[in-house]
């Protein structure tokens, strides 16, 4: 038999490789080789822009705090990064990493020209060696913060200047002998530079960026190792061995960093290929949720790894990291458990931690949370303060860093498929504006109150037919969800991903119903947490709200204040469920969101007409009514709801009707609930009390 020539191996070769390749999305630019292929693709900020409610949560974002701060707060109204003798470490980049999303998905003036006095002096600051920012400034952990600032600042305005300092500087780190100490924070979070460096891999093909990762990756503290072994577990907690301080073991079981590094296997695993990197993310993710998991789907961190009891704090700098560490894998892996994580902290967590009007913040949120005030609690190593809604309880960095959970969720909720196509990933009311199949231009309007309602209308504008796919995330707790699109109807499997290839002409509509049935986990102590779509529930409790004086000028400055939180009603309830028909007792109200779609009755609203604080008089979007009864021996231990009794708890007392509200709408919550022995309470559910 005649041997192919040379040649002829060499071209058969080419056609196989590139059979081997997915599908290369001509519109927006995925990883060219030799990275792998991304599940989807990122679209450029300003692509998606939020509405309906969503577009409430942002104004809000913008008359609170983010808009505000930094004519107030000296680290960032002093600012060395705009030219100021203040503040030049991490602080302005934090900001300005939720700034500049919410300038321009709000299309705001005044706060884009609040992002232009910062970017200015950022984009001026550029040296011949590549090294950019205050001239104090001598560490590598802010810049990672920055080149985010100003990856999404070109995206948004096409400023090639932005472009070119990051080229410069990704140089320098590529010339440079590496400098990522394993105790330090750059060493701990030096893959974060990775996030920007495939972004502008992405837009220049240039190899020598991929050297620069991997040296990063090499250098940088070894997470991959971490997930694998992870020495942090529950036991550690309980046996109080997990350290805090500031040792390369110490970084380790540091909270932010491990919400920033839970991506980071990830991120190399587009460059190395290798599988190991892969399991690790999702191995890390579970042993999180086993050893220090907190009802919806965050875990405990305040300021170290803590355990699972709900009397355990989360800082609010975890939650809107680990949710960018779950925007960008998502992207990576396509995994819809990814996505189902990502609404379920963004629309609970996240709000769970700020005041309705986003003047106050928590540092440290607690899923059972019966008072809020700076008494002693059993943090892991955080301050008395750490509890309190207000400027700066505890550390500065949230006050910096909280500002970019809302603009970016919106920003990746949907994404570009490599066959031209469009994901939604994440629901809520929302437009996306972007290019498909050989470049038509098409505009998708998400009409919808969810989470709040299970409804969703898709509207399509498009000047021309063309035919493109449109692929919907079907949650993984919703047992079906149905679809109708050109007079079909399909009922698909939760979760999976389904695609609607079609050619789509102007006007044409999908309709999604996704059933918001009740569903229940189990918790710490054999305790219950109920959950209806990705909305986790609390206890409903009356509430006082006190303006305190800490340690610390709040300024006054607006809306800015410090606030105390007393119960005014009992808490110590324990859920009456039938576990053979979870429905019975329960009734559900839906109200439309409001302005402030996660305030309740009686929370505190900053008004800018009168100048003052009014009380909020309406219901949250949704109410549940459910039975309970109180549990005499459950109080309060370490200034903190004790944990909750092993359940079944023998019961008694009477049933009395008590009311659930969604988690990001108690400032006040019970959410672990102990549980009624249904056994001992057969007479009383038979008579239907």
């Amino acid at each position: 038999m005649k041997k192919a020539s040379p040649q002829i191996i060499l071209i058969l070769s080419l056609i196989l490789a590139g059979c081997s390749r997915q599908d290369v999305n001509i519109n927006y630019k995925g990883n060219p080789e030799p990275l792998l292929p991304n599940a989807y693709i990122r679209l450029p900020l300003g692509t998606v822009k939020p509405s309906g409610w969503l577009k409430n949560q942002l104004e809000a974002e913008a008359s609170g705090l983010t808009g505000y701060v930094d004519e107030f707060w000296p680290d960032l109204s002093n600012s060395a990064w705009h030219g100021g003798d203040g503040d030049a470490w991490e602080r302005g980049p934090y900001f300005l990493d939720g700034l500049v999303p919410l300038a321009y998905l709000l299309d705001d003036e005044r706060l884009k020209e609040k992002v232009k006095k910062w970017i200015e002096p950022v984009l001026a600051s550029s040296r011949d060696s590549g090294w950019y920012g205050p001239v104090r400034n001598k560490d590598r952990w802010p810049l990672a913060v920055a080149n985010k600032v100003l990856m999404q600042y070109y995206e948004a305005t096409g400023d090639r200047r932005a472009f070119d300092v990051l080229i410069k500087y990704f140089r320098y780190l590529h010339d440079t002998p590496p400098d990522w100490p394993h105790k330090d924070w750059r060493g701990v979070r030096a893959m974060e530079n990775a996030v920007t460096g495939y972004w502008l891999y992405r837009h220049t093909g240039e190899k020598w960026i991929l050297e620069t990762i991997e040296s990063i990756q090499k250098n940088g503290a070894d997470w991959t190792s971490y997930y694998e072994k992870f020495p942090w577990d529950s036991a550690a907690a309980v046996d109080k061995t997990i350290p805090h301080d500031g040792t390369p073991e110490g970084m380790t079981a540091h909270g932010v960093n491990n919400a920033m590094a839970i991506k980071y296997p990830g991120l190399w695993y587009q460059q190395s290929k290798d599988a190991r990197f892969k399991n690790a993310v999702f191995s890390g993710i579970a042993k999180y949720d086993k050893n220090h998991g907190q009802a919806g789907g965050k875990f405990s961190a305040d300021e170290h790894l803590a355990g699972n009891s709900p009397a355990q704090g989360t800082e609010l700098c975890t939650v809107v990291e680990y949710m960018y560490s779950m925007e960008e894998l998502y992207a990576i892996f396509g995994d819809n458990k990814l996505a189902d994580r990502l609404e379920m902290l963004t629309y609970n967590a996240l709000p769970g931690a700020t005041t309705p009007d986003i003047w106050s913040h928590q540092y440290d949120q607690q899923s059972n949370q019966v008072i809020v005030s700076n008494i002693k609690r059993e943090w892991s190593s955080n301050f008395d303060d750490s509890n309190i809604y207000g400027l700066m309880p505890n550390f500065g960095c949230c006050l910096a860093n909280m500002h970019q959970g809302w603009p970016k969720f919106i920003e990746s909720m949907w994404m570009a498929t490599n066959d031209n196509g469009l994901a939604l990933v994440a629901y809520g009311p929302s437009v996306v504006k972007a290019k498909t199949g050989k470049g038509n231009e098409v505009t998708i309007t998400e009409e919808t109150d969810y989470p709040f309602k299970g409804s969703v209308k898709l509207s399509i504008t498009t000047e021309k037919t063309s035919k493109f796919p449109i692929y919907l995330r079907i949650p993984g707790w919703a047992d079906s969800v149905t679809i109708k699109f050109k007079n079909k109807t399909i009922v698909v499997k939760g979760g999976t991903q389904f695609r609607l290839n079609e050619r789509w002409k102007n006007n044409d509509q999908i309709l999604i119903g996704i059933p918001m049935e009740i569903r229940s986990e189990r918790r710490y102590n054999n305790s219950m947490s109920l959950f209806r779509g990705p909305l986790l529930f609390s206890l409903r409790i009356s509430k006082e709200f006190k303006s305190v004086k800490l340690k610390y000028d709040n300024f006054a400055y607006k809306g800015s204040i410090d606030w105390a939180i007393d119960p005014k009603s009992a808490w110590n309830y324990g859920l009456l469920l039938d576990n053979q028909n979870i429905m019975r007792g329960l009734k559900v109200a839906e109200n439309s969101p409001g302005k402030y779609p996660y305030a309740d009755k009686d929370d505190m609203i900053w008004s800018a007409d009168s100048l003052k604080y009014l009380k909020w008089g309406a219901d949250p979007p949704v109410v549940i009514t459910a039975r309970g009864i109180r549990i005499p021996g459950w109080g309060i231990s370490n200034n903190s709801a004790d944990v909750p009794p092993v359940s079944p708890v023998k019961p008694e007392g009477d049933p009395e009707i008590i009311s659930l509200v969604p988690y990001g709408c108690a400032r006040l919550r019970i959410t672990e609930f102990p549980v009624m022995d249904i056994v001992l309470m057969e007479d009383v559910i038979k008579q239907g009390k």
